[in-house]
């Protein structure tokens, strides 16, 4: 039987398609090679990976730290890592080659994998997620709201204990000002280089830092609420 011309485009088209598969798979691997950070979401358990390109049979070789089988029980299994799908899904699979948990990109750099009745995992590189943590570290503790012209209205403390969704607790001390304590923040958290404070009635403030110890509500307004370092 002689091939249609539409079975033949789709043949082109196909072939034409494997070598950009194979293309991403190959740059996706050089990125992955390296040292990550594997974590619960709230990263309350962390464990170093280093993902190597030395070949391990049909996948590649990586190490654990020696602390990951007490933090996180399922890496007892992982021996090897491999890409998969069309090039997009970072796999780390036991020795039979069967996944133990597939990760796929959410973010520059940031990876999502979810186990059945466990939950979600992060794979992030090491660097970053020690970045975001020293800078979470310099968060917590004792900060001054203040208006645009220096007045304080309200003291609130920023703190690591965790409440969920990569939510932290947030507590008002004394007395606030009335739009504050009206909104009455009970969660924060930062958020692509903002801090967020989140109200239990799902509204939510945004702040963006003009410094290292300066934060700035978001859209500016003529009377601005800014957040300083306790004073």
């Amino acid at each position: 039987m002689i091939p249609s011309r539409f079975t033949v485009a789709v043949v082109l088209t196909m072939a034409g398609s494997l070598p950009a598969f194979a293309q991403d798979a190959a740059a996706l691997k050089k990125d992955m090679i390296g040292q990550w950070e594997l974590a619960t979401t709230e990263r309350s358990k962390t464990c170093v990976v280093t993902l190597k390109g030395d070949a391990a049979g049909q996948a590649f070789k990586l190490e654990l730290e020696p602390a990951c089988a007490a933090a996180l029980p399922f890496t007892k299994d992982i021996a090897a890592w491999s890409i998969k799908g069309l090039g997009d899904i970072v796999r780390l699979q036991n020795a039979a080659g069967e996944s133990v948990i597939d990760f796929t990109e959410v973010e520059s750099g940031i990876f999502e994998g979810l186990r059945t009745n466990e939950g979600v995992y992060i794979l992030q590189n090491l660097a970053a997620a020690r970045s975001l943590a020293k800078s979470m570290d310099q968060m917590i503790g004792d900060w001054s709201m203040v208006r645009g012209n220096g007045q304080p209205i309200c003291t609130l403390t920023l703190t690591n204990t965790d409440a969920g969704n990569d939510n932290f607790q947030v507590f008002l001390k004394g007395k606030c000002d009335p739009a504050v304590a009206a909104f009455n923040p009970t969660l924060w958290r930062l958020d692509h280089g903002q801090m967020l404070l989140m109200s239990a009635k799902g509204q939510t403030w945004q702040f963006e830092a003009d410094d290292n110890a300066q934060w700035r509500k978001v859209p500016d307004t003529a009377d601005p609420l800014i957040m300083l370092r306790g004073q």
